[in-house]
């Protein structure tokens, strides 16, 4: 009888172990998201799955073309792509991204502006008129989906406060034929 009462305790603490060690993981290390709608095309898909790597930037800082994960203004949690960070100079013009000046590439865009036939994907702006600044704010950073068009981002949300970013997604996990590690690119 004591050799089950062992072997049931024994069993219990390793469920119980299990269960709190699930719970750091989802709630502290990492969570899941699913990507609702399409202002992330074509990088990433309406009902994508993915993980978002909460600790990402307790210990660094996030860098130009991340993709992050924050609680947006309407109660809602967004994921786009970061384009400026604190104390860039943002401004689009002939459909091209410059930061302090300097034109960036965007090679995640060309599918898309490709396909468009009736202006610039990307709609000249700068940051001033965006956000009334010249630069992005201290501890802010300005974010942008990549389906340009159809994107509820930083353009009319405002820069994003850091202390409002969940972490930086980067695996997409379902549906398993578009699994894969996002890249900076």
């Amino acid at each position: 009888m004591t050799k089950k009462k062992n072997e049931l305790w024994e069993w219990t603490k390793a469920l119980l172990i299990a269960v709190l060690l699930a719970g750091v993981i989802r709630y502290v290390l990492f969570a899941p998201i699913v990507v609702d709608g399409l202002s992330m095309m074509p990088t990433l898909h309406d009902q994508d799955r993915m993980i978002v790597n909460k600790l990402a930037y307790k210990v660094g800082q996030p860098k130009r073309f991340d993709i992050i994960v924050f609680h947006a203004p309407e109660n809602k949690d967004y994921i786009k792509r970061v384009i400026g960070l604190p104390g860039d100079r943002i401004e689009y013009k002939n459909d091209t991204l410059y930061v302090n000046g300097k034109a960036y590439k965007e090679p995640y865009l060309d599918e898309y502006k490709k396909q468009v036939e009736d202006g610039p994907l990307t709609d000249p702006f700068t940051l001033k008129e965006k956000i009334g600044r010249e630069t992005v704010p201290p501890g802010e950073l300005f974010v942008m989906g990549d389906n340009r068009r159809f994107s509820k981002d930083s353009r009319h949300i405002g820069a994003i406060p850091m202390s409002k970013v969940i972490g930086k997604a980067s695996i997409v996990y379902w549906p398993l034929k578009d699994v894969h590690i996002e890249s900076v690119k």
